[in-house]
């Protein structure tokens, strides 16, 4: 047995039923808790992104915690893990992470409530939150082991998962395959600008989080718009085959070689948490950071994140690979995504993905520095934060030399590692989540009663 058949059993077992249950089971209880929340809540969750009122303790905005929440999200997941998905699950992994990401909004809604809830001070006085903050003061001291647990986990991912390796294969890969510069340059050149960014604190990553990311999301969502506009007649059949093929085997054709339905539910969950990270406790670190005295406000707008990146971006990605057929082909991750590109752009398509998934990979990148830090912070204090951020830089150069899919397995098993201790965190304080958001919602009917009689 080599190394790879190894990491695929440990994956495996870490990513079997209970799991995916668990995660699901989250979502949905939260789902009902808060009454569909995220249905009825969405415009204003949307309106809040623009128009938070920012006048509580924080470091950052909340569109700026928001932002630097999506720069850890929005990446290859959204381009690599979607194509890696579809491939090995067929059509029907998108109607599996559609549901995922459905009940993930909710679960990522008490992610950012508990973030504030809990949030506190390092000696630094830089704002530190997230669940081994919320495990710790909102379920008690004698839970610190999970808190621990889910600190060094969070450093894995940052080091070994979503932080590093898979960002910068994904860089150096559609780099070289577009203008042929050798990977192991490419991963230099990034660790340097890495470097340049990360060792300038939350603040630096915000302000480039902020200018990069709403940028290329939208130039990314107006291409694929572009893409199923062409093949616009079979979006509806398209869509029948995700639903059908979510809950039967897709036969094999061509270079694709079928899929049961246990792969397509298996593969579209965990990418999707591995695109929308809801559940998996990353967000609410970034989350805490926001200017903002209401829990519940910064829930509603770390809500969206989830919305915007699996709901949008992933759909549309999704689509896009199926309508152009390139799913059954002989390719995967982000060439296979390139190809779907080139279909309808030849020359400029994959030109276009290459500068996506670099910046997005990019953000992800300087995003994760963040959350690996937090959970640094929270196990061995401020004294040593510079010497994490080396470390960071380093496994950044070191991605240069991984293969694929040793990535994606190591990626799969550290994420499954940070969910669990979160998770379990979510459920025990549901109540707490409940409690805070009757505040707000009490809080918004009597401003909306004093500017009725203000009208009067």
């Amino acid at each position: 047995m080599n190394l790879i058949d190894v990491l695929n059993n440990i994956d495996s077992f870490i990513w079997g039923p209970p799991l995916l249950v668990l995660l699901v089971g989250t979502g949905m209880l939260f789902t009902f808790k808060l009454g569909f929340l995220q249905i009825t809540k969405l415009p204003k969750a949307l309106k809040l992104i623009f128009f938070a009122e920012n006048n509580g303790n924080g470091d950052i905005s909340s569109f700026g915690a928001l932002c630097t929440a999506l720069a850890a999200t929005v990446g290859t997941g959204n381009i690599v893990g979607v194509a890696t998905a579809i491939k090995a699950g067929g059509p029907g992994a998108l109607f599996w992470m559609w549901l995922a990401a459905f009940f993930g909004m909710a679960t990522k809604y008490a992610e950012g409530v508990l973030a504030i809830k809990y949030r506190t001070k390092d000696k630094n006085g830089q704002i530190s939150g997230g669940p081994m903050y919320y495990i710790l003061n909102g379920m008690g001291e004698k839970y610190k082991p999970l808190a621990v647990f889910f600190a060094f986990s969070g450093i894995l991912v940052a080091l070994l998962g979503i932080g590093t390796f898979t960002q910068v294969n994904a860089i150096t890969d559609a780099i070289n395959g577009s203008f042929s510069i050798n990977p192991k340059i490419t991963g230099i050149i990034l660790a340097v600008l890495v470097a340049l960014v990360v060792f300038g604190g939350l603040q630096s990553i915000s302000k480039v989080a902020t200018k990069v990311v709403p940028f290329m999301s939208v130039a990314y969502i107006l291409i694929c718009l572009l893409i199923l506009g062409s093949s616009y007649k079979e979006i509806p059949e398209t869509f029948a085959l995700i639903v059908k093929s979510a809950f039967n085997h897709t036969a094999a054709f061509g270079g694709f070689l079928g899929a049961t339905v246990s792969m397509a539910i298996r593969n579209g969950i965990a990418r999707g948490v591995f695109s929308n990270e809801s559940g998996l406790g990353s967000a609410p670190i970034a989350a805490a950071a926001a200017k903002t005295e209401w829990p519940a406000e910064q829930g509603l707008i770390s809500m969206t994140g989830t919305f915007i990146d699996s709901l949008v971006i992933c759909t549309l990605t999704g689509l896009s690979l199926i309508l152009s057929g390139v799913w059954q082909s002989d390719l995967n991750g982000a060439i296979m995504t390139q190809a779907a590109f080139a279909s309808i752009f030849p020359t400029i398509g994959p030109l276009f993905l290459t500068i996506s998934l670099s910046l997005f990979a990019f953000t992800t990148i300087l995003g994760w520095s963040y959350y690996g830090e937090r959970c640094f912070e929270f196990l061995f204090g401020v004294k040593c934060i510079n010497g994490y951020r080396a470390t960071f830089v380093i496994m950044v150069l070191l991605g240069s030399f991984l293969k694929l899919e040793v990535i994606w397995i190591i990626a799969d098993i550290v994420n499954g590692l940070m969910a669990l201790p979160n998770l379990i965190a979510l459920i025990f304080l549901s109540s707490v989540v409940v409690a805070e958001t009757k505040l707000y919602m009490n809080h918004l009917n009597k401003k909306e009663d004093i500017k009725e009689t203000i009208e009067i």
